[in-house]
């Protein structure tokens, strides 16, 4: 089933569900074989009808997904790939370079989202507003149509677009059901910014929860399904990751249930605040692969 897409604040379109590609391969290094399987496994979602791929400098998978893209004969305007700078990237310099080479590795003329991974404002002086600067100015020559960030807090939302008067396109931020990360959701949707949440399934933890089990099992859905849906209905992006093609194909089927009310205030009460976080804390985070040092 067609994903429905999100208008963003600056006119493009989303598909408002996407494939991720977090830990594929697990040890993110570009060898030939880690290569190879991600054109695999990407090329597997492209197949099932995904056309938005989540991808990162980080990841050590552009390669593979550029691959994928180029071997599965869909049209370039029917696709939406997004990739983001790493943290060895921040000078303007680096993310002019490094955007360049992410193009190269991805085979492509041109990205239709890329974001500042994290704001690591504890390196490069803490100033994640140039870096922000030289971003958006990629735009500038096309090859570039939206920009945005990931793990920004509300105050480096602030402080960016203070400084700037650039509105991110999103903001790619930890979301699911043990970690609704209510603050920096709320600050960016106050500056109208799409969410987009990552592992949206809390790196497979909230699927044992037996609350979900149990909608899950009333809606003859998996629990995966149930999560996801409760993500759309919040109108977040989500793209779940998995390497398995059943699992592919049963989280594309979620358009055509709706949880009621009852159900969703039922999984929004299973927050646990920052106790439910998994992921690092991006006003600490400072992780520099060694690769891209």
């Amino acid at each position: 089933m067609t994903s429905p897409t999100i208008t963003l604040n600056d006119g493009t379109t989303i598909p408002q569900l996407g494939f991720g590609t977090l830990n594929i391969p697990p040890d993110r290094t570009p060898s030939r074989g880690n290569t190879e399987k991600t054109a695999e496994i990407v090329g597997t979602a492209l197949r099932l009808g995904y056309r938005h791929i989540d991808s990162a400098q980080m990841y050590g998978n552009e390669q593979g997904v550029g691959e994928a893209i180029a071997a599965s004969g869909i049209l370039r305007e029917q696709l939406f790939i997004t990739s983001k700078l790493g943290n060895g990237n921040h000078r303007p310099e680096d993310v002019r370079r490094s955007f360049d080479e992410s193009l190269g590795k991805l085979g492509l003329d041109y990205l239709d989202l890329f974001l500042i991974h994290w704001p690591v404002p504890t390196l490069y002086d803490g100033d994640y507003v140039s870096t922000w600067r030289a971003m958006t100015e990629l735009r500038e020559d096309g090859r570039l149509r939206s920009v945005g960030v990931s793990n920004f807090q509300p105050e480096h939302l602030e402080q960016i677009i203070a400084a700037t008067g650039v509105v991110p396109a999103v903001n790619q931020i930890e979301v699911h059901p043990y970690f609704r990360n209510d603050a920096a959701r709320a600050a960016t949707r106050r500056h109208g910014i799409a969410i987009e949440a990552w592992s949206p399934l809390g790196q497979g933890h909230v699927l044992e929860d037996a609350t979900i089990a149990d909608i899950a099992a009333d809606r003859d859905k998996t629990v995966a399904q149930v999560i996801l849906r409760w993500h759309i209905q919040h109108d977040h992006i989500v793209f779940p990751k998995s390497m398995h093609r059943e699992r592919m194909k049963e989280n594309l089927a979620i358009f055509g249930f709706e949880l009621t009310s009852d159900e969703m205030a039922t999984i929004d009460g299973l927050d646990r605040g920052q106790e439910g976080r998994i992921g690092p804390n991006p006003d600490h985070f400072d992780w520099i692969p060694e690769q891209t040092r």
